[in-house]
Order: C-alpha cells, then sequence, then structure tokens
C-alpha cells in the first residue's frame, strides 16, 4: 500500500512542475555577434512559460541604452521550426515610456494568442530602431507555445 501511495505522490509532483506555469529567463542572442549595439539586452522574461493559446501572454525586456532615445520602433518576427510566420511593429513608446533615458529600462509586450495557435518551439527576433531609423539592437531568442484550451472563452 506504501508503494502505491509513494508511486501516486510522485506523479502528482509530476504533473503539478509540468502544468503550472512560471516565469522564467530566457538566453538571448544578438543578430550579429559582432555588432556594437546601443541597447544592451540583460534580461527576458515570459508569462506564463510556457505561452498557452487563447490566454494573455507578457514579455518583459529588461535592457540598456547607453545614451537617450527619444522614440522609435520595434519589430518583431516569429518563427516557428525556421518558417517565418508572423511580423508585426510596434512605436518603442507604446512598448515603454518615452523619452528613454540613458540607463536601465524595460520593454513589456502583452499579447493574446489565437486559440488555435499550434504548440511548438518558436523563435522571436526584435529588432529596435530609432527615429532615424538607426539599429539600436537585434536580439533573437526561443520560447514555447504549450497545450491550451481551444475552446473560445464565453
Amino acid at each position: 500500500m506504501e508503494l502505491s501511495q509513494l508511486k501516486l505522490t510522485l506523479l502528482l509532483f509530476f504533473a503539478v512542475c509540468l502544468l503550472v506555469p512560471s516565469i522564467q529567463a530566457k538566453s538571448v542572442s544578438y543578430c550579429d555577434k559582432k555588432g556594437e549595439y546601443a541597447v544592451k539586452v540583460q534580461d527576458i522574461q515570459i508569462s506564463p512559460d510556457p505561452v498557452v493559446p487563447g490566454k494573455p501572454a507578457t514579455f518583459t525586456i529588461s535592457a540598456s541604452a547607453g545614451e537617450a532615445i527619444s522614440g522609435g520602433k520595434v519589430v518583431i518576427e516569429v518563427s516557428l521550426f525556421g518558417v517565418h510566420v508572423h511580423t508585426e511593429s510596434h512605436n518603442l513608446c507604446e512598448e515603454t515610456s518615452c523619452p528613454i533615458s540613458g540607463g536601465n529600462f524595460e520593454l513589456s509586450h502583452s499579447q493574446m494568442l489565437p486559440g488555435f495557435t499550434p504548440p511548438g518551439s518558436y523563435t522571436l527576433k526584435m529588432k529596435m530602431e530609432d527615429e532615424s531609423k538607426h539599429q539600436l539592437t537585434c536580439i533573437t531568442f526561443n520560447f514555447n507555445i504549450g497545450f491550451g484550451s481551444y475552446v473560445a472563452d464565453s
């Protein structure tokens, strides 16, 4: 009897670990390994992780700028298994407070993915430009979209 209770306890523990979303930092790569970008990215947080289709997801990027940035845009490209699936562009000042002073700042973007978004390992490429279209940074990182509810909420 004790062995079956131990097995059940272990099974429940692993199920909770797999099903409970968490906030995790992601590994970041710069698009140009030798590039000297004006904006340096220190950390990326995604919540929930993995992202759940049909539920809100928040991407928060912690970065620093060597000098003030008055505005610009952020371009996001998403690919699934190397195949481009989505591109969007946002005004930089809609993602963070402008002007950005030199030093540390955060970009935060929340979005709800459609309930029919396929699960898998995605790659996100983010380019940031100033108002003169000068590239301030370009990074890539991977994130996962898990299985979610494919039934729309009413």
